[in-house]
């Protein structure tokens, strides 16, 4: 009888063993996933996947997180560029090839992936990611990435964090990216995306940082834009956009940079620019006329104002001296004429930022007025 009670317990031992590592362990479907993940990828000189070996992928395993307690897959994290051990050791930023399989879309509780500046990962964004409804990040900066962001992306309401900046994505922004409630970084830049910016952006009222440059956007400025209050740093320089620049851009509560520079915007700078809370003002290389406003106050105060190579004409406003501060000031390349202000920020500034202009005189140029 004892005899019988001991190979119980014994048995009932090795059944609570066998539970408690299933339970403290990734499920065999997530692990058949990240390999198959793997396999598509080639990488190598890191060496970053000779850990992503045995049954537990949640121990160990470089890059990987798993949630503590279902034990499911939860982040993808992998790095070209870093300060781990394993990029100093090798003296080198990493280099991978390959794509991103639709594997990963088997990870159901998945809440970020981040696969960035391997430069070498081609192929397009896979189209299933629109299906994981726990994702929070995507990050696939500085890849060779091609296609289109996915249609339905405005699927993932939980994604605060689109970053794809540094491939070669074309097609349009998808108009449903507008419904990603909790967006708060946008990074599009440098891609090959065209078409316009969709009339619904400023339904991305959690959007902070919106950077949209290097592409063929066309089409105008979307009024819509200027009410997502949080946003704070808005980029579409190096775009094809036109029209003119929206006056209610001046009046947002948090934008402090705002670069329009290198487009086909045209006709007056409004005058909000100036007294609003920008600090980082790009607007140069444009076809903007008119005067520069004589709008500038306490309020103003400029890191950088770059008006440069426009069709600006009459004099350089007196009402600059009034500004807080004004740090970098480039207004050469235009049509402007008269005497250079004298006294702060004049005093400090180079020939470079007044010289082309049609008669512009006094320091720092060489021409008495």
């Amino acid at each position: 009888m004892a005899a019988q009670t001991a190979a119980a317990a014994a048995a009932l031992a090795v059944t609570l063993l066998a539970m408690c590592s299933a339970v403290t362990s990734c499920p065999p479907s997530d692990r058949a996933a990240l390999l198959a993940f793997k396999a598509a990828l080639h990488e190598p000189h890191l060496g970053i996947f000779n850990s992503w070996t045995g049954a537990d992928c949640c121990h160990k395993w470089y890059g990987v997180s798993c949630d503590q307690e279902t034990r499911r897959v939860a982040d993808i994290n992998l790095r070209g560029e870093s300060e781990e051990q394993i990029y100093e050791r090798t003296h080198r930023t990493g280099y991978m090839t390959g794509y991103i399989s639709p594997a990963i879309c088997k990870l159901e509780r998945l809440s970020s992936i981040t696969i960035a500046d391997w430069k070498g990962i081609s192929g397009e964004i896979p189209r299933c990611i629109t299906n994981l409804p726990f994702l929070r990040i995507v990050d696939l900066i500085g890849n060779r990435i091609s296609g289109t962001i996915p249609a339905d992306i405005g699927r993932l309401h939980r994604l605060t964090v689109l970053n794809v900046a540094d491939n070669t994505i074309s097609g349009r922004i998808p108009p449903s990216l507008t419904n990603l409630s909790s967006l708060m970084h946008l990074d599009l830049r440098n891609n090959k995306i065209s078409g316009p910016i969709p009339r619904a952006f400023g339904k991305l009222q959690m959007l902070s940082r919106a950077l949209l440059s290097g592409n063929q956007i066309s089409g105008p400025v979307p009024e819509s834009l200027t009410r997502i209050y949080r946003l704070a740093d808005l980029d579409l320089s190096r775009n094809l956009i036109s029209g003119p620049i929206p006056s209610s851009l001046g009046k947002m509560a948090v934008l402090s940079t705002l670069n329009l520079d290198m487009n086909r915007l045209s006709g007056p700078i409004p005058v909000s620019l100036f007294s609003s809370g920008i600090s980082d003002l790009n607007l140069s290389r444009n076809g903007l006329d008119g005067k520069i406003p004589d709008a500038f106050g306490v309020r103003s105060y400029f890191t950088v104002i770059d008006l440069s190579y426009n069709k600006l004409s009459g004099p350089i406003p007196k009402s600059i001296a009034s500004a807080s501060y004004v740090g970098h000031l480039d207004l050469s390349h235009n049509h402007l004429c008269g005497p250079i202000p004298t006294g702060s920020p004049f005093d400090h500034l180079e020939a470079s930022s007044f010289v082309y202009n049609d008669c512009l005189c006094g320091k720092p140029l060489n021409k008495p007025c």
